[in-house]
């Protein structure tokens, strides 16, 4: 019910866990474990040991988990594949040539691989619209 929230975290550079097939048990022992804070919409598991996110749209979760966990200056956005939370890391001109659209590698000045599924990533038209929302997002969270 969080995936949206735990995507948009993840954009935002926060390493992210995320399993909506992990039950209720095993995500308090994991959150424990690993240091990790549970986000939940779940009352029942908000009361055994999670936080409860009380947002009504996937923006007003974020700006509630910044402002609640205090998490403004360590964001640090585009820095975490939102799909499976591994790490970006900057590819070359080259090297992207070989991995994006022939578009995308013309109009791109930057590219970015996850370590771990292997995704690219490049700065399209996509990315300002999503550092838009990011700035009005970070700049309510911040009031």
């Amino acid at each position: 019910m969080l995936g949206k929230l735990a995507r948009w975290l993840r954009i935002l550079g926060f390493d992210v866990f995320f399993d909506c097939n992990v039950d209720d048990n095993q995500l308090l022992l994991l959150a424990r474990k690993e240091g990790r804070a549970l986000l939940t919409k779940d009352r029942e598991l908000a009361a055994k040991g999670g936080y409860l996110v009380m947002g009504r749209t996937w923006e007003e979760e974020i700006e509630e988990v910044i402002r609640a966990f205090h998490l403004e200056e360590a964001i640090k956005p585009f820095t975490r594949c939102p799909v499976c939370n591994g790490e970006l890391k900057e590819i070359d001109r080259e090297t992207a040539k070989k991995l994006v659209p022939p578009l995308a590698f013309q109009r791109a000045t930057r590219f970015s691989i996850c370590k771990k599924c292997g995704r690219v990533y490049w700065d399209g038209t996509h990315m300002t619209r999503m550092k838009n929302v990011l700035d009005r997002i970070i700049k309510e969270a911040q009031k």
